[in-house]
Formats: structure tokens, sequence, C-alpha cells
């Protein structure tokens, strides 16, 4: 058996972990997104809850109203600093997780290269050994034509 043809198993098995490893990327930037997308609803329902609060208030409202507004408001802000939170940390994962994809696709890469190199050392060996066969074939009629 070949060089090239013994290394397939270990091929498969790298472009295996790649393709894992590129799964969980994709994860981990589909978790982002939604967290991303969760903390901008925040942030929108906020900014309408001070619209209300803005024009209630010009309109006049009691001292509870107004306390009930700020301690909505505080909530408010404690959800957005959380998922705030979660998206920074969903950030890191999908570093992580890219760099794992790098250098799974880099040693994937590698074997590709040995594979290819063993390949082309093949084929050149063939091409040797049958230029030998054909001048081997060349001399044994140029003696028998004599």
């Amino acid at each position: 058996m070949k060089k090239s043809q013994r290394l397939e198993p270990v091929v498969k098995v790298a472009e295996n972990r790649e393709q894992q490893a590129a799964r969980a990327l994709g994860q981990a930037q589909a978790q982002m997104n939604q967290a991303e997308q969760r903390l901008a609803e925040l942030k929108n329902y906020k900014e309408e809850y001070l619209r209300r609060f803005h024009t209630q208030g010009s309109r006049g409202m009691s001292a509870a109203q107004m306390e009930d507004y700020r301690r909505f408001l505080a909530k408010l802000d404690a959800a957005i600093a959380q998922q705030q939170r979660v998206v920074e940390q969903a950030a890191r994962a999908v570093e992580v997780q890219r760099n794992h994809w790098f250098e799974r696709r880099g040693k994937t890469r590698a074997l590709d290269k040995v594979v290819e190199r063993y390949q082309a050392d093949e084929q050149r060996r063939e091409d040797l050994k049958e230029q030998g066969e054909q001048d081997e074939q060349n001399q044994c009629r140029v003696t028998s034509n004599e």
C-alpha cells in the first residue's frame, strides 16, 4: 500500500474534527447573535419606556407613579447590563471556537500537503519506472535489429 493511501484514514479523522469544530463555531456564533438580538430588544424597550415616561411626565404624574417608573427603569438597566455580559461571554466563546477551528483547519491542510507530496513522489517513481521499462524495450529492439 502506498504511503499516500495509508494516510487516508488520518486525513479523514482530521477532516471530521475540522467539520466538528466548524459546527461548534457556527453554534457559538448563533448563540452570540441571539444574545445580541436580545440586548438590542432590551435597549429598544428601554427607549420606548423612557418615551412613555417623558410623555406621561409632561402630562403630570404622582410621586408613586414616578417611583414606579424609576424602579422599572433600574430593573431594565440591570437586565441590559446582565445581557451585555452575556454578549461579551458569547463573543469570547466565539473567539475560542474560531481559534479551535483554525487549529483544526491548519492540521487538515498540513496533512493534505503531506499526502500531495507523497502522491507526487509516487507519481515520479512510477514515471521513472515506466521510462526505465520503455528504455529497456527500446534497447531490446535495437539489439534485435542488429
